[in-house]
């Protein structure tokens, strides 16, 4: 296979008006590599740019600066058919006056192949999808999942460098977006090319990357396996970005209590105030009367002190959503709330009293000003 390793260099997408005067930039000097072989997820909320990139790496928008490299070619100026890419969008972008086979032959066809290679690839994508005995339908007798893996054939019947997503499940039912995930993981596995991936879902992004690039407002803000991204953001919005529930976080700042260092929240009443402990502590010692944010996830909340390193926070339960072997408890403390991730199938009501304990080997301490994490 030919190299599909992705080199983004200072990449930046600004629009203009009529007059050519810039109005908005889109992407702000971005630098990503993408190895070959690799399935990154480019993931953020609405408007962040993950799409205007993958639509300059596509060659469908056009780089204002910077470079973008496919292997060892720049294709800044190359046109799409010629990047070795394939795309699969959103809304499918089937011909419906065609089979589904000739959907999938289509671009093969353009491209002059041969009648027993288109048959013979066609033959294996579409068994690989499930789709060969549907050949003969066109498109508006399919299910929209079944419509789906059309298009995905129809992109890996050209065999691409890099295979390129633009949210490709958003319009499919729960369940099905499930079952697509796990056949493009699987199809990942199996076809080993490199795939680009665009969604604004951080479930899908966690369960299929290898690695995730997490963007705001154009900007990336960490690139990491999910794990990583998971346990260590970098900084604010990863943290409240990535996970779900969201991770808890409290502005406040470090005190010295009765000989000990504590988080206490920003509030004159009933506020929240956590004794801080082990490594937690030890970074606090540097922070004394510095503004913070704390933060702790959902499951590091538990009914019960595991060892040492929990300490307790007292609250009441706004809301229970029992799950079945879990429920998420949404929590008043002090004049803020907090989400517990708690296992097990105990019922919750309104108002009760609850103590969670804090593990405090998982809290991450922020830079209110920064919002970055604290080391």
């Amino acid at each position: 296979m030919n190299d599909g390793a992705v080199h983004i260099t200072d990449l930046v997408k600004t629009y203009t008006d009529d007059r050519g005067r810039p109005t908005f930039t889109a992407v702000k000097k971005i630098n990503l590599e993408i190895q070959n072989g690799e399935f990154m997820v480019l993931v953020g909320p609405s408007g962040c740019g993950k799409t205007t990139t993958l639509r300059m790496v596509a060659g469908l928008e056009k780089i204002t600066s910077g470079t973008i490299a496919i292997g060892d070619r720049i294709v800044n100026d190359m046109e799409p058919k010629d990047r070795g890419i394939a795309m699969v969008f959103q809304n499918y972008a089937l011909y419906p006056h065609m089979t589904i086979f000739n959907n999938m032959a289509f671009g093969l066809q353009l491209a002059k192949k041969k009648k027993d290679f288109i048959q013979d690839t066609v033959g294996r994508t579409s068994k690989a999808l499930g789709l060969d005995q549907m050949l003969e339908r066109k498109p508006q007798a399919l299910s929209g999942g079944q419509r789906q893996r059309v298009a995905l054939g129809r992109a890996i019947v050209r065999n691409p460098q890099v295979f390129l997503f633009d949210e490709p499940l958003s319009n499919l039912d729960a369940k099905m977006r499930v079952q697509m995930r796990s056949e493009i993981s699987r199809l990942h596995s199996q076809l080993g090319n490199t795939m680009i991936y665009v969604t604004h879902d951080q479930v899908e992004a966690m369960t299929m990357g290898d690695r995730i690039c997490v963007m705001k407002d154009g900007a990336i803000m960490q690139v990491a396996d999910p794990l990583t991204l998971y346990r260590q953001p970098e900084n604010l919005f990863v943290a409240g970005f990535i996970g779900s529930p969201p991770m808890n976080l409290l502005k406040g700042k470090i005190e010295r209590r009765d000989g000990g260092l504590v988080f206490a929240e920003t509030a004159e009443q009933n506020a929240v105030s956590v004794p801080l402990i082990g490594q937690v502590e030890a970074l606090g010692s540097k922070l004394l009367d510095k503004p913070v944010i704390f933060g702790v996830r959902p499951e590091h909340l538990t009914e019960e002190s595991k060892n040492g390193s929990h300490v307790p926070v007292a609250s009441s339960v706004d809301i229970a959503e029992p799950m079945g072997s879990e429920s998420l408890v949404y929590l008043k403390a002090g004049t803020g709330n907090l989400i517990a991730r708690i296992h097990g199938e105990a019922l919750y009501e309104m108002g009760q009293p609850l103590t969670v304990y804090v593990n405090m080997e998982k809290v991450l301490l922020f830079d209110s000003e920064t919002e970055k994490v604290i080391r």
